[in-house]
C-alpha cells in the first residue's frame, strides 16, 4: 500500500481538493495520513473521505494524527501545506510592510513578506527533513509551502529530494482556455519561471 503522509492538512479546501485529485488519478491501495497540530479540521475532513471510499468502492484508508512523526513513519511520499502562524501572521506580513508604502501582491513569495514567511517557515522545514531522514528516508517530498523557493531549498539543504509544486499554472491554463473557448487539453504548452512568477514561452492548438 502506498502512503502518503500530508503535513499541515488543516486547510479543509486545499487539503480536500488535493487528496480527492490523488484519488481521481486511479491511485489505488492508497494511505493518507493527514496531520495537523489539531484535529480541528482534518476530523471532518475523514468523515468526508470515509463517506467518499464507502459510495466508490474504493481501496483507500485516510488516518488523521497530530503526530508529525506518527504521519511520517513508512511514508513513500510527503506532501508539505503548512502555513507557520496560520492566518494572522499572513495579514501582518502584508499590513506591516503597507504602513511604509511596499505595497505586495500577496506577500509570500518576495520582498519583506516573503522573507518574514521563509524565517518562519525554514525552522520547521528542517526539523521536517530530519524526521523524513530519519523516518522515511527515500520519501519524496511535494513542497506546496510558499515561499516556494527558499523553502524548497531549505528542505534540499535538510537531506531529503524535494519538488516544489503550485497551481498557478494549470489556473492559468483555464483562463486562457476559457478567453480562446478551447478545451485545454487540445492546447500544447511549455511554462517557465519561478514560483508566482512564470508565464508560458510556448502556446499551440494545433500547431497554431
Amino acid at each position: 500500500m502506498t502512503k502518503i503522509a500530508m503535513i499541515g492538512a488543516g486547510s479543509v479546501v486545499f487539503t480536500q481538493t488535493l487528496v480527492m485529485d490523488l484519488i481521481a488519478s486511479g491511485l489505488s491501495e492508497l494511505e493518507v495520513a493527514l496531520m495537523a497540530p489539531s484535529t480541528r479540521n482534518t476530523g471532518p475532513l475523514k468523515e468526508y473521505f470515509d463517506r467518499v471510499k464507502e459510495h466508490n468502492d474504493l481501496d483507500i484508508e485516510v488516518t488523521v494524527t497530530t503526530d508529525r512523526r506518527e504521519a511520517l513513519r513508512g511514508a513513500d511520499f510527503v506532501i508539505a501545506t503548512f502555513n507557520i502562524g496560520g492566518l494572522r501572521a499572513t495579514e501582518l506580513d502584508y499590513e506591516i510592510p503597507m504602513r511604509y508604502g511596499v505595497d505586495q501582491c500577496i506577500g509570500d513569495t518576495l520582498a519583506p513578506g516573503g522573507i518574514f514567511r521563509g524565517l518562519r517557515s525554514i525552522p520547521v522545514a528542517l526539523e521536517l527533513a530530519a524526521d523524513m531522514r530519519e523516518l522515511c528516508p527515500n520519501a519524496l517530498l511535494l513542497n506546496y509551502v510558499n515561499p516556494m523557493a527558499i523553502v524548497a531549498w531549505a528542505f534540499d539543504r535538510g537531506g531529503v529530494e524535494v519538488v516544489g509544486l503550485c497551481h498557478g499554472v494549470q489556473v492559468s491554463l483555464d483562463l486562457v482556455a476559457s478567453y480562446l473557448q478551447i478545451p485545454k487539453a487540445e492546447i500544447d504548452y511549455v511554462s517557465a519561471g519561478i514560483n508566482h512568477m512564470a508565464w508560458f514561452l510556448k502556446l499551440e492548438h494545433r500547431g497554431r
